[in-house]
């Protein structure tokens, strides 16, 4: 795998699924941007704007002409989920944006978003880019059960607000997958891992766990990660839960073993999950994010 290849999802059957490793941080096997080759062509995320370019050149690999595009669907609006969207509806004049009817304000005029993301990634912001708006008439809004029709395959909306209040994940019936976005951790393929992901302001422990529940229900047979690729679901959705409870009762622990919260954070990032995949600066700075999450979910309990 490397940054910028673009791999085709065929797992239990998938037909017209794509996929491209969008380099998010400068690193491979983090950030999927998948490409559907449908009747209606259609994006699920896009990546930090920071690498727009290599959608770009992914949708033309696949075959599909920036002017056929016609639906860029961001699973919530996180930058390294919806960072290129302004970008992308620049060069492809006929896609609408559809979105999580809470995310759209932040797309139409992002700045809030951007000063957001600035305090909570602190010096990773270097990745980054500055988004651009998308403009009003080109966001359509989504509500939980909506579909998105692309002719032979769907996308149906399904609200997830565990990781973000925005956040959505999309069922395509057609292909028997779920666009995961964050609600069902951070997946590498290199070491069939499934990471947990807890980052700020929003985290809430609880309703990951429902909306893990909530694709558990939907029953489907492949995972397609924002980060990062496709997954038989076998027990995937039950690791995760798992994973998620583990990580969570273990900064619970620190929390009350450390009068400091800044000690509890250094202490997970001293053996930072992930460093053998992404290396040490990114797994690093995914400790910090996700502790930093937990902590004020923790916080907001006891209150």
């Amino acid at each position: 795998m490397a940054i910028g290849d673009v791999y085709e999802a065929t797992l239990c059957g998938c037909t017209d699924l794509y996929y491209v490793d969008t380099g998010t941080y400068d690193v491979e096997e983090y950030g999927s941007v998948w490409i559907l080759d449908s009747e209606t062509p259609a994006l699920v995320d896009t990546g930090l704007g920071t690498n727009y370019q290599l959608i770009l050149d992914a949708l033309d690999d696949v075959g599909i002409a920036p002017e056929d595009l016609e639906v860029i669907a961001p699973t919530h609006v996180h930058l390294d989920h919806a960072g290129g969207a302004g970008y992308l509806v620049e060069e492809c004049p006929n896609a609408d944006v559809f979105v999580h009817e809470r995310g759209a304000p932040h797309l139409a005029d992002p700045e809030r978003l951007w000063e957001g993301t600035k305090r909570a990634v602190g010096d990773q912001i270097k990745y980054y880019v500055e988004p651009k708006p998308v403009p009003e008439e080109r966001i359509q809004t989504l509500q939980d059960g909506d579909i998105v029709d692309l002719g032979d395959h769907a996308l149906r909306a399904h609200h997830a607000p565990g990781h973000a209040p925005h956040q959505v994940v999309y069922f395509d019936p057609a292909n028997d997958v779920v666009f995961t976005a964050d609600a069902t951790g951070i997946y590498t393929p290199s070491t069939d891992v499934v990471h947990p992901t807890s980052p700020p302001p929003n985290f809430d422990a609880d309703r990951c766990l429902d909306d893990v529940e909530m694709i558990r229900d939907l029953d489907p047979s492949v995972l397609a990660y924002g980060h990062f690729g496709p997954a038989e679901t076998a027990d995937r959705l039950g690791e995760y839960e798992r994973v998620l409870a583990s990580w969570v009762q273990a900064v619970a622990e620190k929390r009350e073993a450390f009068e400091d919260q800044d000690d509890v954070v250094e202490y997970f990032v001293e053996d930072a999950d992930g460093a053998d995949v992404w290396g040490r600066e990114k797994a690093e700075a995914e400790a910090r994010l996700n502790v930093r999450g937990v902590l004020r979910y923790l916080d907001q309990k006891t209150k």
